[in-house]
């Protein structure tokens, strides 16, 4: 089964393969793979992990079941989702810095804050913040273009500050307190740290044993703690006073006023806690990930820029009605829709099953066994994509896409605990792509091609030096 990619130009059978990790056929020891976790989990996967749809057996987390097959990929995230909870390594990683949040929530817990937030992301919603979300974006490239012409920047610290600021606006009517910057060197200080894996956690080791990780993410955790006690106390205080922030509840007003159908009881301080930090992290991080990756493809593609900049021109100055339109920059949206399956913002989606199961009629899932479904072995199986490890934004635009199985592509997840804001993510980066590639030109400048490396989100090690031209 392989997806249809539409023709293919020669310009584009010549682009370069985008760097990653180079999958080996050899099995790993026990003591390099414990060392591949801890330094880049993408390294764990072999060459039979790219090619087979199922790869089962034991391993250092017992029995386990990689599954690459969209019709069982299907049947784990979708039709018995019930039967596979996430696993208690993912939140162990998760867990220290955002709490019980939607993120790691399981039970009625999640259920409660998914109810809750589910309003705030139908697409007559998204419609709405999409027009607030242009100011941010425009404002970027104007700060950017105040720089000399050919400076060098990181451009990933530039897409942390730019999704930062939109969440900060639509989300939280600016409300949060500590800025930007702030927040994004946190938010890098726990990804680096708290977001590698340790070693004692995957041998299952006492919970009391100090982690190195752990204690170094600390003061990360202990700034997300103080902001989420400076955002809600303010608020309080606010809403004590008459007032609100804008002339609509935003996510925060949500939070504070939610309330369980069944029993009437609001969200702890915890919750609504935990959840703010999930959002302004993992909500802004991802995105800003996957527009980082974009701009690089973009780089090394003339061919692809030369379309981008015509298609761009062409939509004229309403960016987010163009952006909600799903056709006036198709060719924009298709571009980041391929960066992410070429670096999916989460490349690895895992859980453990409850109870016995038989995946697509062939697949045996014992109980207790982990289960992983991941996005980046999907996204570059050599079963389900023609060049898989090849930069083709046509394989997204309409007449190509419709041939790509539903659950081959997964940049965010699927099933129950699909991405609550994959609509707004997805109007947000064709917005902040559209803004920055009207006026600006980027080009790698690093010494070396950028590798991704998985810190839970797929982050460019080392960040993403870029030169900036005006265009």
């Amino acid at each position: 089964m392989i997806a249809a990619d539409g023709a293919v130009s020669a310009a584009q059978a010549r682009r370069l393969r985008p760097p990653a990790p180079v999958p080996e056929e050899r099995e790993f020891g026990r003591l390099e793979l414990l060392l591949r976790l801890r330094r880049n989990p993408l390294t764990i996967w072999r060459t039979r992990h790219f090619r087979e749809p199922i790869v089962a057996g034991e391993g250092l987390f017992g029995y386990g079941v990689v599954i690459s097959d969209p019709d069982a990929v299907r049947h784990v995230l979708v039709d018995n989702a019930a039967n596979y909870r996430k696993d208690d390594l993912q939140r162990t990683i998760l867990a220290p810095g955002l709490g019980e949040g939607l993120l790691t929530a399981e039970g009625e817990a999640w259920k409660r804050a998914r109810r809750t937030l589910a309003p705030l992301f139908t697409p007559r919603a998204v419609a709405a913040l999409a027009e607030r979300m242009t100011g941010p974006a425009e404002r970027t490239v104007e700060r950017m273009s105040r720089r000399r012409d050919g400076r060098i920047v990181d451009i990933a610290a530039d897409m942390t500050r730019v999704t930062y600021d939109i969440l900060a606006e639509t989300m939280f009517s600016n409300a949060i307190a500590g800025g930007a910057e702030a927040f994004g060197k946190a938010l890098t200080r726990y990804f680096e740290t708290q977001g590698r894996i340790d070693p004692l956690d995957v041998l299952g080791a006492p919970s009391w044993l100090p982690r190195i990780g752990r204690w170094m993410a600390r003061p990360a955790i202990s700034f997300f703690e103080a902001q989420v006690k400076t955002i809600i106390a303010e608020r309080l205080a606010l809403h004590a006073g008459g007032h609100r922030p804008g002339p609509k509840p935003d996510l925060l007003d949500s939070l504070l006023a939610a309330r369980d159908p069944e029993t009437g009881a609001g969200l702890s301080e915890a919750e609504i806690g935990a959840n703010i930090v999930t959002f302004i992290g993992a909500g802004h991080e991802t995105t800003a990930n996957a527009l980082t990756w974009a701009l690089y493809l973009i780089a090394l593609t003339p061919d692809v820029r030369e379309r981008l900049e015509a298609e761009i021109d062409a939509t004229g100055d309403d960016l987010a009605a163009a952006a909600l339109s799903g056709e006036r920059l198709a060719f924009t949206r298709a571009v980041i829709e391929e960066a992410m399956r070429l670096y999916p913002p989460v490349p690895s989606l895992s859980r453990t099953a409850l109870a016995d199961d038989l995946a697509a009629g062939r697949c045996l899932i014992p109980k207790g066994a982990l289960v992983v479904v991941s996005p980046y072995l999907l996204h570059r199986h050599e079963t389900l994509w023609r060049a898989p490890d090849r930069f083709r934004p046509e394989r997204f635009l309409p007449g190509a896409r419709e041939g790509i199985p539903r659950y081959a592509y997964l940049p965010f997840g699927a099933g129950p605990r699909v991405c609550i804001g994959q609509q707004f993510a997805m109007v947000e980066a064709v917005i902040v792509l559209a803004a920055l590639l009207r006026r600006l030109r980027f080009d790698h400048a690093g010494a070396e091609a950028p590798m991704p490396v998985q810190r839970i989100t797929l982050r460019p090690d080392g960040g993403m030096p870029m030169r900036v031209r005006a265009r």
